[in-house]
């Protein structure tokens, strides 16, 4: 059997842009295949082309029952395995809300998008993760979703990846019996367009996503982890 590390497939959810393009761009540059998975068929295509032959672009809206079936398919055509599905996709940071006002159509978009939508992700891909190798699932999460250190900072965001930490930790049991691992990996804060221009460099906050992806074994399944290091639930 191969190594993890001698060329994985691997589809990264949002990357049409910011931390997804780069969680993207470094798999390449290591030697992965990558799925660029995105809403915006354009940005993805973009994405993909600009990658190389390594990269092939998928449109994907995580959001879409048949959008995610059709995208496993086109998966399954093409390699007949995954490797690795990074949940990268989300939405709804709503900054500086007050959580007693809220609008909670945004709650609810944020749900959708960040917690239902990677279940749904890992519910689809599970049959070609177990034909992977040494297969892995990253759900990005956040520091804000933690719950020892969350506030009322972005009320639907950080309630939406504390349900990301709960799904990775719930899956993470159900999978042991497949070897698929679960992972939780926060790329700290980035200056994406989410994130906004005072965080780190966003090739600083994919690069400890890339290492769970590439080093599966390196974490127990179930771990939340941030550049590498166990971080607080």
């Amino acid at each position: 059997m191969s190594g993890a590390n001698d060329g994985r497939v691997v589809l990264v959810t949002g990357a049409g842009r910011g931390l997804g393009v780069e969680i993207a761009r470094q798999l390449v540059a290591a030697g992965d295949t990558v799925v660029v998975a995105a809403r915006d068929a354009a940005a993805g295509a973009s994405t993909a082309k600009e990658l190389g032959e390594r990269a092939w672009a998928l449109t994907l809206d995580v959001t879409d029952p048949s959008s995610v079936q059709a995208a496993v398919e086109a998966v399954d055509g093409r390699h007949g395995r995954l490797d690795a599905l990074v949940n990268n996709a989300a939405t709804n940071f709503d900054s500086g809300a007050d959580p007693v006002t809220e609008d909670l159509e945004i709650a609810d978009g944020a749900w959708r998008t960040n917690v239902l939508a990677p279940w749904r992700t890992i519910q689809a891909f599970a049959p070609l993760l177990r034909a992977g190798r040494e297969p892995v699932i990253v759900n990005v999460t956040s520091g804000l979703g933690s719950l020892s250190r969350m506030g009322a900072h972005s009320p639907a965001y950080s309630v939406s990846k504390a349900g990301v930490n709960a799904l990775t930790r719930v899956f993470a049991d159900a999978l042991t019996r497949d070897g698929i691992a679960v992972q939780a990996v926060s790329p700290g804060w980035t200056a994406t367009d989410m994130g906004g221009a005072g965080g780190r460099p966003v090739a600083d906050g994919a690069a400890g996503i890339v290492d769970v992806v590439r080093s599966p074994g390196a974490f127990p399944s179930g771990s939340c982890l941030q550049d590498g290091e166990h971080v607080p639930w």
